[in-house]
């Protein structure tokens, strides 16, 4: 297989978009990705992990901040692809938690496993925060 380096001038792909921080809402934001990252070029196997973190990382902010919308943001760079959901903020950051055989609770667990790396930083407006993780997809390669 030939890999061939991106050029280091060559600018990087970033698409962004606001929701209502509503249930209904989680399927948008997994549509919307999916949509682009179609239009980049990306293989099945990126986009079905990309939806799935964009799915988890929204429902998170639905569920568990007093957001009334989030803006979501995919970011390709030379070998990473960035997701991140900003919301309104809550009371505590995003954590890990043993679900045990509960259904639920789980979103994190699977980020984290799915994911190169992820975390959470506030953004300086009150309680409002970034939750982000970044996915490997290649050395160089546009997805």
């Amino acid at each position: 297989m030939n890999q061939r380096p991106r050029p280091h001038d060559a600018p990087f792909r970033r698409f962004a978009f606001e929701l209502p921080a509503r249930t209904e809402s989680v399927s948008r934001a997994r549509r919307l990705a999916e949509e682009r990252l179609i239009l980049w070029g990306c293989d099945g196997d990126i986009r079905d992990t990309v939806a799935l973190v964009v799915s988890e990382l929204v429902t998170n902010a639905v569920v568990h901040t007093a957001s009334a919308r989030i803006v979501c943001e995919i970011r390709e760079g030379e070998d990473r692809l960035r997701i991140a959901v900003r919301d309104e903020g809550g009371p505590a950051g995003p954590r890990m938690r043993d679900c045990g055989e509960e259904e639920r609770g789980r979103g994190l667990i699977l980020v984290d496993a799915l994911c190169a790396s992820w975390g959470a930083d506030r953004t300086g407006h009150g309680t409002a925060q970034i939750v982000w993780a970044e996915l490997a997809h290649g050395m160089g390669e546009p997805c």
